[in-house]
């Protein structure tokens, strides 16, 4: 499987925090978006520009740009949805960097969801796409892109079948072609938790057959019932290096939708996570993570409660540098197993029901450590039994 190009970017400040405690400081958020400029991450979504009427946790988001440090080589992106939006974005240009207009033809597969969402019918949605289509032909725009959202289902409608899926892909895709213009990527978003790893493979495959030309996916995808991880591997089985794959994640998989029926729990894939995974696999996140860790515990305490990812709670696979004593006590509390980065004092006072030193030849601190990995690796192999 060859990888293909990862655009990711870190949605915490943004789809994390819309879903927190409206009276969070502003000086705790400052404070976590300085850590996270720390971290190695290249992309950070800043926070939204909206009416605080609606989303009153970004009330303050002038105040946050005005006081955080930004870090050289960091793309720091924001989301507004109005020109109003836009208008409030470009004052802080630079740091923040301008939203690049693309030609996508937008729909909702839940009808439902559509309007408890946007306030707009599916149908309502659908009947802008004429009009999408002729201000990008009117541009000379030569490429475009689909999105869809609640792909896969939602809580109002059930599970959607790929041949709804491809019915409604052809629809917009069809008027793209009519109209002279080549489509090259698509969004697929999932704001119910409704991805599952064989339904997002076996889209993406589809996708691909029947439309070559698109190589550019975005995978917006929650973790609300726990398989986010999983789907994103299902579809990258699909991609080549030809290929580009956009994931946005949040640290701690903090996230949510007043919208959708589960509140917090329709959480996104955790970022420490997901670069572990992709470290795991031998891609090169550029992401330090343990510093990545540091800030999921800083947005527990800014919170105050604890998040939902895993890495952060059990450590990255230690490397040689850190493999963990080996008479270490019982470690039994979350806060013990801190111990991969704050160290013995993590578990200080535990249980420990050593009399003895532990000592192993696996260590690679032991004496002829390496002479006796040769000889195991120069041992003929063994041969299979039945």
């Amino acid at each position: 499987m060859g990888f293909p190009k990862i655009i990711h970017t870190e949605e915490g400040m943004r789809d994390g925090l819309q879903i927190e405690d409206r009276d969070i400081p502003v000086e705790a958020k400052i404070r976590l978006l300085n850590a996270l400029s720390e971290t190695g991450l290249k992309d950070i979504n800043v926070g939204s520009f909206v009416s605080p009427k609606y989303t009153p946790q970004m009330a303050k988001v002038d105040e946050l740009l005005q006081g955080f440090t930004p870090k050289p080589g960091v793309k720091y992106t924001y989301t507004a949805l109005n020109d109003r939006g836009h208008e409030r974005a470009k004052e802080y240009m630079p740091p923040l960097s301008a939203r690049v207009s693309e030609a996508f033809t937008r729909v909702d597969m839940c009808d439902v969801f559509a309007q408890r969402n946007t306030n707009r019918t599916q149908a309502q949605q659908m009947a802008t796409w004429p009009k999408v289509v002729e201000n990008a032909r009117a541009k000379g725009v030569k490429e475009a892109g689909l999105g869809i959202s609640n792909m896969w289902g939602s809580n109002w409608i059930g599970e959607t079948t790929l041949e709804q899926q491809m019915l409604m892909l052809s629809k917009m895709h069809n008027m793209w072609s009519e109209a002279g213009i080549k489509v090259t990527k698509v969004s697929l978003a999932d704001a119910t938790s409704w991805c599952m790893p064989h339904s997002v493979e076996r889209t993406v495959a589809a996708i691909k057959e029947r439309w070559p030309d698109i190589k550019d996916f975005n995978l917006h995808l929650h973790n609300g019932r726990g398989v986010g991880l999983a789907c994103i591997y299902a579809a990258m089985r699909h991609f080549d290096g030809n290929d580009t794959m956009r994931l946005q994640t949040t640290i701690g998989g903090m996230a949510g939708c007043p919208y959708c029926g589960n509140g917090r729990a329709a959480m996104m894939i955790a970022t420490e996570d997901v670069m572990h995974m992709f470290e795991e696999m031998g891609i090169d996140t550029g992401v330090n993570l343990y510093k990545l860790i540091e800030a999921v515990w800083l947005a527990e305490e800014v919170v105050g409660h604890s998040l939902y990812g895993f890495v952060s709670k059990a450590g990255p696979r230690p490397r040689f540098d850190k493999l963990y004593p080996m008479d270490m006590p019982h470690i039994e509390t979350l806060e013990q197993a801190k111990h991969f980065i704050k160290g013995p004092k993590a578990y200080d006072g535990a249980h420990s029901p050593w009399n003895e030193p532990i000592t192993s030849w696996m260590r690679p601190e032991a004496p002829g450590y390496k002479e006796k990995q040769a000889k195991l690796a120069a041992a003929p192999q063994l041969k299979a039994v039945g």
